[in-house]
């Protein structure tokens, strides 16, 4: 008898998990809509996956961050193939990571189905800084491309994609749209065509870096009072753990750092730059691994 259920109501890697341990051989089919997998197991060892155009570990991880569908356990087919070496303890440790990160990602890009438009603002503040990974997956938006189609033009995994793009929208340098729905280009706030929106977007964060330093005040303008050493300590923490974390992390670190200077503005002290390193050390594990979310409590003793 076929084993089979809903996804949304198991995990999958706690699904593979209850049949692996049985020892039995045979196929995971799982279905969600039009979209289609299959995860063979051969005397409980997971040995091969295919997902779309993804085969082996990485068709894996992508099955395992869905939340919806349909999975059937059909027992007894051999693999065609086999292309994971990993043990399952591994394999599912590292389904089970994905799964907690999308948990976070999910907030910002809930679909890989939507698509990708640029945010263009006639005055950008503040200076852009994008590596090479983020600029190459900019170069694929056109606003058609789905994530899925843009992970696959860049020729990465959807999962690292959406990480990257997660940044992006905190940033708002891009936003996400329905696919079918009308283009920004085509709205009446938004001029720019798609095949435009690629250099203007690069030139913006082009002047946002190169803007020159803001001029000294006029002879007998009143100096501001500097703020307090509380408020300069919590500024320089956000600006490192942003450098630590990157962009992907960027919007988590504002929200504790606003909250953190509300409370220091209300008469907290230390305690509040406290507990926001270690509300964004929290952040930090589950976006970048437990190494940077101990070198964001270290600048506790800094």
């Amino acid at each position: 008898m076929a084993f089979q259920g809903s996804l949304s109501e198991l995990h999958l890697p706690d699904i593979i998990q209850l049949v692996s341990v049985s020892g039995k051989t045979g196929v995971f089919r799982l279905i969600d809509g039009s979209h289609r997998g299959d995860i063979w197991l051969q005397e409980g060892r997971i040995v091969h996956a295919e997902h779309d155009d993804l085969a082996g570990e990485e068709a894996v991880y992508a099955l395992a961050i869905w939340r919806t569908g349909e999975f059937r356990f059909e027992a007894g087919i051999p693999t065609p193939r086999q292309t994971i070496q990993k043990s399952n303890t591994n394999l599912l440790m590292e389904a089970a990571r994905r799964l907690d990160e999308w948990r976070v990602l999910s907030k910002k890009i809930p679909s890989v189905e939507l698509v990708p438009e640029f945010v263009i603002l006639e005055t950008r503040e503040g200076q852009i800084n994008l590596n090479t990974m983020e600029w190459l997956l900019l170069s694929k938006i056109d606003g058609q491309r789905s994530i899925k189609q843009i992970a696959a033009a860049a020729k990465m995994s959807v999962f690292d994609s959406a990480k990257l793009l997660y940044g992006l929208v905190a940033t708002n340098l891009i936003r996400l749209r329905q696919s079918g729905s009308a283009p920004a280009s085509e709205r009446p706030q938004s001029p720019a065509s798609p095949a435009q929106q690629v250099p203007q977007a690069a030139q913006q964060a082009q002047q946002a870096a190169q803007r020159p330093p803001q001029r000294p005040a006029a002879p007998g303008t009143p100096t501001p009072t500097p703020p307090p050493p509380l408020l300069t300590r919590l500024a320089r923490m956000r600006d490192e753990c942003v450098a630590l974390i990157g962009p992907v992390g960027e919007s988590v670190v504002q929200k504790h750092y606003l909250r953190a200077r509300a409370e220091i503005e209300r008469g907290a002290g230390a305690e509040a730059i406290e507990e926001a390193i270690q509300q964004i050390a929290r952040a930090a594990a589950i976006l970048k691994g437990s190494a940077v979310a101990e070198t964001v409590l270290k600048l506790l003793k800094s």
